[in-house]
């Protein structure tokens, strides 16, 4: 059988690899980041515009879906790719995330979830099960196990608790997947905090029941970089690696440049996306938070080293009069723009490991970046 996963290229000096992630509906070049799509859409985007921007995949939430607008509603349509029409490959989280922050609504048991919909309150039972099967009915590429993590800082007796639910519940999910006739495939979360033995026992526990991909889990929560990036290190020796990584939900560009550097391959966050709605932009020089006044009459392109639309077209005088009407353009033109500019930081990543100099090219990216302008 084909590997699903290949490593094409390494770094010089650092754990940064590229290489390729194949899927059911194509493949995706490592690094690369993962639009978020929660609801089957990426907000003030259309789908052929990520395409153009050059988005090789999609994040959708599995948690959303089943709420909204049902997953056998979805299956009837065809598959979620049908129904959102989008051909290129899909990555479903499985919720987990959403289970930690709607804390109070949410009572786990060692046989699953219960919790009540923060749409209409009806409560609902999720078992490890159940969140593989409604993955397996939206037809995504790359399906997660049911998580469980705790706020940053717990006390060690909950951190040791949520490792071992979520070992358990890994170990259901896969039972329960190998049943699964798509090919589909499904990836485990480690968890354990900052912990390095927590996390280590995580891993070990997750090698051992055997994984297509694996996500590290749990971290971005207010925890200091320094214990972050540690972990991310001894994440890189103790992960197999003929297998991608993934590190979920982290989406500041300092932090996906150290994560490369220890050797992830996969990447999601709503930072571009949000930001851009809320009218704070990335260049090559810097932020440019657009609601400035000193941008009322600034003439320039948002980005005068950038090809996207936005900036081709448009100068930053104009965007800020979009942005201070709350007009939709401004929400479409600064998502096209932040986009573009995450996607195209990811092609430059690819590069400038093909060509073995990442260290150089990430120490010179940051001291460009590390401004507002």
């Amino acid at each position: 059988m084909t590997p699903s996963f290949v490593v094409a290229a390494r770094d010089s000096g650092s754990s940064a690899r590229a290489g390729v992630i194949q899927t059911a509906h194509g493949a995706v070049e490592t690094p690369a980041f993962a639009p978020v799509a929660s609801q089957g859409a990426v907000k003030a985007l259309l789908h052929d515009r990520a395409e153009a921007l050059g988005a090789q995949l999609l994040l959708v939430n599995a948690y959303h879906l089943f709420l909204r607008p049902g997953v056998d509603l979805i299956a009837r349509m065809g598959g979620l790719h049908r129904f959102m029409a989008w051909p290129k490959p899909l990555l479903s989280d499985s919720g987990g995330f959403q289970l930690f922050s709607m804390s109070p609504l949410v009572k786990v048991r060692p046989e699953g979830v219960r919790f009540a919909s923060h749409l209409d309150g009806t409560r609902i039972f999720l078992t490890p099960e159940d969140v593989v099967a409604l993955q397996a009915k939206l037809g995504t590429d790359i399906r997660m196990v049911l998580d469980y993590f705790v706020p940053y800082p717990s006390s060690p007796e909950a951190m040791r608790e949520a490792v071992a639910l979520t070992t358990a519940w890994a170990r259901r999910a896969r039972a329960a997947h190998a049943d699964a006739p798509d090919g589909g495939q499904l990836w485990g979360i480690c968890q354990g905090g900052v912990d390095p033995d927590l996390r280590r026992r995580s891993i070990e526990d997750l090698l051992g029941i055997g994984f297509d991909g694996y996500a590290i889990g749990g971290l971005g929560l207010g925890e200091p970089k320094a214990r972050l990036f540690e972990i991310l290190e001894r994440a890189d020796g103790l992960l197999p690696r003929e297998q991608p990584r993934y590190l979920m939900g982290m989406g500041y560009i300092e932090d996906l440049l150290e994560a490369v550097e220890r050797g992830v391959d996969l990447f999601d966050c709503v930072l571009p996306t949000r930001n851009a709605r809320n009218g704070t932009l990335f260049t090559s020089r810097g932020r440019v938070v657009i609601k400035n006044v000193k941008y009322a009459d600034d003439p320039r392109p948002l980005d005068e080293d950038c090809a996207c639309p936005t900036c081709r077209r448009y100068s930053r005088a104009y965007l800020r009069h979009l942005y201070e009407r709350s007009e939709i353009g401004a929400a479409v033109l600064n998502t096209v723009h932040n986009l573009h500019f995450y996607l195209d930081l990811f092609r430059k990543i690819r590069q400038s490991i093909e060509s073995r100099s990442y260290l150089g090219w990430k120490q010179r990216t940051l001291e460009t970046l590390r401004q507002d302008i």
